[in-house]
């Protein structure tokens, strides 16, 4: 990417005003003038001198960055709206302990997620790889939670900005239509405000497979956990292309929100979303659950937290980490056949859902 300085503010302008003439016909007002923060080269990685000392590292796909195998999601504890001082204490401890990427979320929270993260970024940028995520499918959409993003971020850039979890074929036709969300990645990438594209998903396997078939992306958060070979699979139908095409991966919903733990007391069925509900408690402890995702050949592993001890805790795994054998992992999977509905919620469990 050409080292130039890019105009934030005139980027984001011209494009929601691209974007509201094609939608409704008349010119968006040009994006606010936010904080100025200073400019990085856009070509350059970010750098976390603890991440070396603290657990083993991975290539992340073509990008030239070394990743930890442990990083930070922004669920759980961030995107809790009124536990902003817990919220930033995690993320320091997280980047101070060696994590050097932060995965997050224009709809985690509503927004919260982002800010309390911004607040961290505003000093400590360019220690981490920051990614985040549209959940719109439109141009007008996206450039919106764009802007919002990078304003709750406090960031002039976002290494990678992905499409939030895609579940079926209509949602990638509409993406890729002449004003679909790839668009507002496309021109975003262009400019130097964002520097890779990826793809999320959690839902069906085959369908981010023609996704990344199709369409070069830089990136593929994928959920995989070790209840996953039991159902619609994405160890056996997704990360095998993913690895072929040397993009990089992400692993995610190693937990699935503590329901795989078998420290996790299920909450009554009444106060548990429908989709979700369970009686039983998980299968394995937390040092399988990551150790078992550290296995996979991922570039790394995210994983939200909920306290300063639990982001302590997870990094000591990943300092320990040594890969378990395919009989280790295989010894694992099997415990966690009680459990693959609350360990796999998030799939297709009916057919056109």
């Amino acid at each position: 990417m050409a080292d130039k300085s890019i105009n934030r503010r005139k980027f984001l302008g011209t494009g929601l005003a691209a974007a509201a003439t094609v939608a409704v016909g008349k010119p968006l007002a040009s994006a606010k003038e936010y904080r100025n923060i200073p400019e990085k080269r856009k070509d350059s990685n970010p750098f976390n001198a603890a991440t070396y000392s603290s657990m083993p590292t991975r290539s992340l796909g073509k990008t030239g960055f070394k990743v930890g195998i442990l990083s930070l999601g922004g669920q759980a504890t961030l995107e809790i709206a009124g536990r902003e001082e817990e919220s930033e204490k995690i993320i320091n401890r997280a980047i101070d302990l060696g994590v050097n990427y932060i995965d997050t979320a224009a709809s985690y929270g509503r927004g919260v997620s982002q800010l309390n993260i911004g607040r961290v970024m505003k000093t400590r940028r360019n220690e981490v790889w920051l990614s985040t995520k549209t959940h719109d499918r439109t141009y007008d959409g996206s450039m919106r939670l764009l802007e919002e993003s990078l304003k709750n971020l406090q960031t002039d850039h976002i290494d990678t900005w992905q499409l939030h979890n895609i579940q079926t074929q209509e949602q990638m036709d509409q993406i890729l239509s002449g004003n679909g969300a790839i668009k507002a990645l496309e021109k975003a990438k262009a400019e130097g405000i964002v520097r890779y594209l990826g793809i999320t998903g959690h839902f069906e396997p085959l369908v981010l497979l023609r996704a990344i078939q199709n369409y070069p992306f830089d990136s593929i958060l994928l959920a995989v956990n070790a209840a996953d070979v039991h159902y619609l699979s994405f160890k056996n139908y997704l990360l095998p292309e993913a690895q072929k095409l040397g993009i990089a991966t992400i692993g995610m919903k190693v937990t699935t929100r503590s329901r795989m733990l078998s420290t996790w007391t299920p909450p009554p069925a009444n106060e548990q979303p429908e989709r979700l509900r369970t009686s039983k408690p998980g299968a394995i402890n937390i040092r399988e659950a990551l150790t078992y995702n550290m296995s996979l050949p991922v570039s790394t592993t995210i994983i939200g937290v909920d306290s300063i001890e639990q982001i302590e805790e997870n990094v000591r795994i990943a300092s320990d980490f040594s890969p378990l054998s395919q009989n280790e992992m295989a010894e694992i999977e099997i415990k966690t056949l009680p459990v693959v509905r609350q360990g796999l919620y998030f799939r297709r469990w009916e057919l056109g859902a």
